[in-house]
C-alpha cells in the first residue's frame, strides 16, 4: 500500500490514510475543535497547518458556529459531519468511508458527493466507499464490488457489469398510434428483443449505434414516434440479480 510495508511501516501508512467508521468514534466531552486538534496531533500535523485545516474543515461542513460546544450536544448528522472532517484532516491519499452520508441532510449529502468526486478526479486520491445506497455507488464509483456474506460476487466498472449481466440497451418508445401489424421489429438489424403493448414498445438493442437505424426503420414503416428513451441496466438491478443467484446457490 502506497509503496510501503504495512507490517513495518504502519505509522507512515496511517499518516496518509483517512477512515470514517460506522460509528463516529468522537470524544463527546470535547468540543469539535478540540476533537480535531487531538486527532490532527496524532497525525503529526504541524501546529500552523493543523490550525488552518481545522478552520477549513469546520467551514466546509458548516460547523464553525458550534465549533466550541461539546460534541455530546450535537445531533447525529452534525456528529457525522465532524467525523468526516476528522477523516479528511490530513488530506489522505487513501480514504476509507463507511456509509459517509448516513444521517446527513440532502445539502450535506451533496457536499460529500462533490468532495468524493473532487478527491478522486482532481486530486487523484483513492476512495473506498462502503454503502448500501446503490444510486450513490453508481454515481460516484469507477469500480464496484458486490458482496454477499463476505463473498465477492462481482467486481468491475458499471459498464462492465452491465455488459456481463444484462447485455444490450433497452429503449422505451411511446407511439402516436398502434404499430402497423406488418411491422416486424425483431427483423430490424441489431434488435435483440421486443416487448409491445398498444402504444408502447420496449426494445433491447445490441448497442447505442443501433438506435438511429431502429428509429429510421420504424418511421419508414409508418410508425408515429412520440418519444424515445434509452435505459441502461441499473446497479440496483445487477445487485438484486446477483443476490438472488447467490441465495439460490448459482455460481
Amino acid at each position: 500500500m502506497l509503496g510501503l510495508d504495512p507490517l513495518t511501516q504502519g505509522r507512515a501508512i496511517r499518516q496518509q490514510t483517512g477512515v470514517l467508521t460506522e460509528t463516529n468514534a468522537l470524544y463527546e466531552r470535547l468540543t469539535a475543535r478540540q476533537n480535531l486538534v487531538f486527532f490532527g496531533t496524532l497525525y503529526g500535523l504541524p501546529e500552523a497547518t493543523l490550525k488552518e485545516r481545522i478552520v477549513e474543515q469546520l467551514a466546509f461542513f458548516n460547523l464553525e458556529s458550534r465549533a466550541d460546544e461539546a460534541v455530546g450536544t450535537y445531533s447525529k448528522g452534525m456528529k457525522q459531519r465532524l467525523a468526516l472532517a476528522r477523516a479528511l484532516l490530513n488530506r489522505p491519499r487513501i480514504l476509507f468511508l463507511d456509509e459517509p452520508t448516513s444521517s446527513l441532510d440532502p445539502e450535506s449529502t451533496q457536499q460529500v458527493h462533490e468532495l468524493i468526486q473532487s478527491l478522486r478526479e482532481r486530486e487523484g486520491h483513492t476512495v473506498f466507499l462502503c454503502t448500501h445506497h446503490l444510486e450513490e455507488a453508481e454515481r460516484l464509483a469507477d469500480r464496484v464490488a458486490i458482496l454477499n456474506a463476505g463473498k465477492l460476487l462481482a467486481l468491475g466498472s458499471i459498464a462492465d457489469l452491465s455488459r456481463q449481466f444484462d447485455p444490450g440497451i433497452w429503449v422505451e418508445i411511446d407511439l402516436w398510434q398502434p404499430l402497423p401489424a406488418e411491422v416486424n421489429v425483431l427483423a430490424i438489424g441489431g434488435v435483440l428483443k421486443c416487448e409491445q403493448s398498444e402504444k408502447h414498445l420496449r426494445v433491447q438493442v445490441q448497442e447505442e449505434a443501433v438506435i438511429p437505424s431502429l428509429v429510421a426503420e420504424l418511421v419508414h414503416q409508418g410508425a408515429g414516434l412520440l418519444s424515445l428513451q434509452p435505459r441502461r441496466v441499473t446497479l440496483e438491478q445487477i445487485y438484486f440479480q446477483l443476490q438472488e443467484s447467490a441465495r439460490q446457490g448459482v455460481q
